[in-house]
């Protein structure tokens, strides 16, 4: 539980955007018998923990830049890179991400200076991945928390699984998305969340804002990498984090309040949602 005296919206933004205090490792998922990459702080015991699912197409590599963030500030990230074809199933991604949970809060990490706490697990993702983080969490009742960016509908139906989701959620969606628009997607999926929500709606950012680098999928879907829409969302996402897995509520000005660019368009306390 943090100390330090609460920050402004704009204090906390500018801090957020920045690297954190802590050193960075990267690993491989691989080496535990799950293709991917894997990000954590040099040293840490009890440490909170993240899975990250890609958007469809996309490898990630293209969210390193987020990864390397969130790792600064604390958290362990595990983005499992299987399913990245056309024909992707978004249920078994879904099954990979519990699987990442598992894997980096049940087996040892780095030199036995690492360790997770199971009670601090969320899940998060972008596009197609964050129909699958939502399909996640409403089958696993560790996850704490759930982010999504530029959230797209998936099969088995993400809408309809956020009705069983009671951990708070925030999700970002992106005001000239093509392919995930706001209303039909991330709107939609906030709409129908189970527990506490926020919906917020980055002005001028598009579908691939949210990924990093060029990549050949820009061929076929619309848009590319924008810098400030990743600065903002990585920032909401560090609070986020930091608030719902440490209890961290130095930046809840920040993420309760409206950002320039990213107003807060939807928000709500929890409701009970009784699990299928």
């Amino acid at each position: 539980m943090s100390r330090r005296k609460p920050l402004t919206a704009k204090q906390a933004l500018t801090e957020l955007s920045r690297p954190g205090p802590h050193g960075v490792r990267r690993g491989d998922l691989a080496l535990v018998g799950l293709p991917g990459t894997l990000f954590t702080p040099r040293r840490g015991h009890g440490l909170p923990a993240v899975a990250f699912g890609h958007g469809w197409l996309q490898p990630p590599q293209r969210y390193l830049g987020l990864f390397r963030h969130l790792a600064s500030w604390g958290v362990v990230v595990a983005a499992p890179a299987t399913h990245r074809g056309p024909l992707a199933s978004a249920r078994l991604f879904a099954d990979d991400l519990r699987t990442a949970l598992d894997v980096v809060s049940g087996v040892r990490l780095g030199d036995g200076d690492l360790s997770v706490d199971g009670d601090k697990l969320a899940v998060g993702g972008h596009s197609a991945g964050a129909g699958a983080a939502v399909l996640a969490a409403a089958e696993d009742d560790r996850i704490r928390g759930v982010f999504t960016v530029a959230a797209s509908e998936t099969r088995p139906s993400a809408v309809e699984a956020a009705r069983l989701c009671r951990m708070p959620a925030v999700h970002l969606a992106a005001e000239e998305d093509l392919i995930a628009p706001p209303v039909g997607h991330a709107e939609a999926i906030a709409q129908n969340w189970g527990g506490p929500v926020q919906l917020r709606t980055i002005a001028d950012a598009n579908h691939l804002g949210f990924a990093e680098g060029r990549h050949w999928s820009e061929l076929l879907l619309h848009g590319r990498g924008e810098a400030r829409t990743q600065t903002v969302a990585k920032a909401l996402i560090t609070a986020f984090l930091l608030r719902q897995l440490n209890g961290d509520k130095t930046y809840d000005a920040l993420l309760y309040g409206d950002v320039k660019r990213a107003p807060v368009g939807y928000q709500r306390a929890g409701r009970p949602a009784a699990r299928a």
